[in-house]
């Protein structure tokens, strides 16, 4: 009954039946209660979008995997100091954290939006350590400013971690799961990989071991227990018997690579990574023979002689495991593995390890001479079997070369290392131009994206990042074309869409951004980006009060979404309501201290409050974020001006021109400053270059005016206010200019 109750919820689970799924697991658990149901039916409420549910049904349990789903639900429901009390319990300082990288990542992102960026980095990068394909961690480095180059962590290091990874899975002894009893699989969005803590792998009992078999994306629980209805005697980690191992002919499961762990991916992961089948019981398969059987038992009888009682707390290791714990092979997934002897000759073990902090070290017991010997022993026997036996009957080492299984696939080793170099050559060129990206190094990043083979670069996400580069080099018209081809490509992805209506609204696009904004509602109401183009969309209209409205709704349906309290921002200093607009632009920066975009805003409305000291502060950190942007250093420079600083605001407006030719701002402010130090025709010098470049704005020819009424050249002053008005400026620079007509012939100082 239990097996046939589990096997329904996993169907279900498969199938996205998640209702169907909770009602059966609530049976299953009615029945058979045990921690180990208890977390497939927290699971079940996960994928639901119940983590209340899960919280309730896990608080208070203490093993790895009930910690690591309780501390997802406590994320869920915003409950941080909980999650991080959960993962790293304060009468355990020194213990390890649950799922391995997965547990990492997730304590990173407690700590980065609980403003302790310094551990978060570690966490992160601990994560990447352990999994160097968690690419959300890397993700996340980026966002934080930390990330090293791409062609570092993703360059040899993470190569030989991850192929140790699969060689472990592929090469380990059979025996490492069980056959006879199901071995049923559940995934969730939120699950990852099982750490092996010295506290649990001590109370390991032999006698009652079931297999929890996992990997890094997609952690696997054991549903496996007695069916007469008697108390489960369940162990968390399988510690096989090293000479039992050697013998069963048992395929061992396939490495599982679909789920994510940020729960992009649904899918219920199998053991043949697919959602075709869950697995029941792993299949006997014939088991070729290379050397004579007597032989290897005679091999791995004076091999394991001295291992005596302390099998049962140790994994079989391979012989090659160097001593020194900065060169041992780590399962990236934080769990013990097997490794064995030789292409082929899987089934010899031949040195024991004890697992400690995730890490192998190698039994001592073992001589190097024993080894030697046993290689020889290989060797001969390998050279007599060819020498006596048929070539269809028997193939050599060379010529059968090892394979390992890789998401339901029997492939050689060659082609797992040839597959592990190309996937982590493709995230060498993404990860690089991302973190120039996040950088604001937004050149360098569209020249990194640009070396992409054309079938990756016509990706959404791809896409996305080059739109969001051309928005950073205030180049919409580019970003807009780019963002209209993610859309072409991906209609249903809204990654990027937030920044893409507001490219519209830069542009005054008022009607693509109105269809743009329909389009994403339609799409996803629940999406926070659709709600920002609705936004973008009333503000355009100047409907300040509504705009606000929708950018409300989108900080509702995500609260860490920092660029909406920022949108928020806006709408509340163009209400002038300068209080709010502050709350809003520190609740962005307490989601990333690096969304420079506050910082400008808060250093706006300080300026409007002239409080000119503030002001500096706020513009000067958005400028050290983003040192490239000519928006930032044409304000940084006139609170600089406005604190008496002028040589200094000159000089910043001299970087702004350089940054951007186009932006006519800092030509205008710089223009500005040189009246006002009287150095009158620098200042027309200035103005009459800026001419070319914004041959229609009506300040350029206002200011030129002011300056030749200082300088008493009143037909010129004149004319260049006539100009001005001809251009049709706003209703308060109309007025402006008239007053300064009307005092055309009035000396400066009785003007004063």
């Amino acid at each position: 009954m239990e097996a046939i109750l589990t096997d329904c919820v996993q169907n279900s689970l498969r199938h996205f039946m998640f209702k169907n799924a909770i009602f059966f697991c609530e049976r299953l658990c009615a029945e058979f209660p045990s921690e180990v149901n208890l977390q497939l039916l927290a699971a079940s409420y996960l994928q639901n979008n119940q983590a209340y549910s899960a919280y309730h049904i896990l608080k208070g349990m203490q093993t790895s995997q009930s910690r690591y789903l309780f501390a997802i639900s406590c994320f869920q429901m915003d409950l941080l100091n909980e999650a991080e009390t959960t993962l790293c319990p304060s009468n355990e300082p020194g213990g390890e954290i649950p799922n391995g990288a997965a547990g990492h990542y997730l304590l990173g992102l407690i700590y980065r939006y609980t403003d302790r960026k310094r551990s978060a980095i570690h966490h992160f990068r601990l994560a990447l350590s352990i999994d160097p394909l968690l690419w959300s961690a890397y993700e996340e480095l980026c966002i934080l400013g930390a990330a090293e180059e791409a062609t570092v962590v993703f360059g040899e290091a993470a190569a030989l971690c991850i192929e140790k990874q699969y060689f472990y899975h592929g090469l380990a002894s059979p025996n490492l799961h069980v056959a006879s009893e199901g071995c049923n699989l559940v995934s969730s969005r939120n699950f990852s990989s099982e750490d092996v803590s010295r506290r649990q792998l001590k109370n390991t009992q032999v006698n009652s071991l079931r297999d929890i078999p996992s990997n890094h994306h997609g952690a696997a629980i054991s549903a496996s227990q007695p069916h007469n209805g008697g108390p489960s005697n369940i162990s968390l980690y399988n510690t096989p018997s090293p000479v039992a191992s050697q013998l069963s002919g048992v395929v061992p499961p396939p490495l599982c690579r679909n789920a994510q762990p940020n729960g992009s991916n649904l899918n219920t992961v199998n053991a043949d990574g697919s959602p075709k089948s869950v697995v029941n019981s792993l299949v006997q398969a014939p088991r070729r023979k290379f050397v004579d059987e007597g032989k290897l038992q005679k091999i791995s009888g004076r091999l394991f002689s001295d291992s005596g009682p302390r099998r049962s707390t140790r994994l079989a290791g391979d012989a090659g495991v160097n001593t020194n714990a900065n060169t041992t092979g780590v399962a990236g997934n934080g769990t013990s593995s097997s490794k064995y002897l030789g292409a082929k000759l899987s089934s010899v073990a031949l040195r024991t390890v004890t697992v400690r902090n995730s890490q192998y070290w190698a039994n001592d017991n073992i001589e190097e001479g024993i080894r030697a010997e046993i290689f020889d022993d290989i060797r001969a026997n390998l050279a007599s079997a060819n020498s006596s036996s048929s070539p269809g009957d028997v193939r050599s080492l060379d010529q059968d070369e090892p394979t390992v299984p890789v998401g339901g696939v029997v492939t050689s080793r060659s082609k797992v290392s040839s597959g592990v170099s190309e996937v982590l050559g493709l995230l060498k060129t993404l990860g690089e131009g991302y973190r120039l990206s996040c950088l604001y190094r937004c050149q360098d990043a569209l020249n990194t994206f640009l070396t992409l083979p054309l079938r990756h670069y016509n990706t959404s996400w791809v896409l996305s990042q080059v739109g969001k580069a051309h928005f950073e080099l205030v180049d919409y018209l580019e970003a807009d074309r780019v963002f209209s081809l993610s859309l072409r490509v991906s209609p249903y992805s809204l990654e990027g869409m937030d920044i893409y209506s507001t490219v519209l609204y830069h542009l005054k696009e008022d009607m693509k951004l109105s269809y743009l904004a329909r389009e994403l509602i339609s799409t996803d109401r629940l999406a926070p980006q659709s709600w920002c183009a609705m936004g973008n969309c009333y503000s355009l209209q100047k409907d300040h009060k509504t705009a606000l409205k929708n950018f409300q709704r989108s900080v509702q349906l995500n609260t860490r979404f920092a660029y909406a309290h920022t949108l928020c921002g806006h709408e509340y200093v163009a209400l002038e309501d300068f209080e709010n607009g502050i709350k809003s632009y520190q609740d962005a920066l307490q989601i990333d201290s690096r969304h420079y975009n506050a910082w400008y805003g808060l250093g706006m409305i300080f300026l409007r409050q002239e409080k000119f000291e503030f002001s500096e502060h706020h513009f000067r950190t958005a400028f050290l974020i983003n040192p490239r942007s000519s928006v930032i250093l044409s304000y940084l420079g006139t609170a600089l001006h406005a604190l008496k600083r002028s040589e200094d605001a000159i000089k910043i407006m001299d970087c702004a021109i350089f940054a951007d030719r186009k932006n006519p701002l800092p030509m205008y402010q710089k223009a500005n400053i040189l009246m006002s130090l009287e150095k009158f025709d620098e200042a027309l010098e200035v103005l009459q270059e800026l001419k070319e470049y914004a041959p229609r704005e009506s300040s350029v020819y206002a200011l030129m005016g002011k300056i030749y009424k200082r300088q008493n050249m009143h037909e010129k002053a004149m004319l260049h206010f006539g100009i001005a008005l001809d251009l049709k400026p706003s209703a308060t620079d109309v007025a402006t200019i008239k007053a300064a007509i009307e005092k055309l012939h009035v000396p400066d100082e009785l003007e004063d």
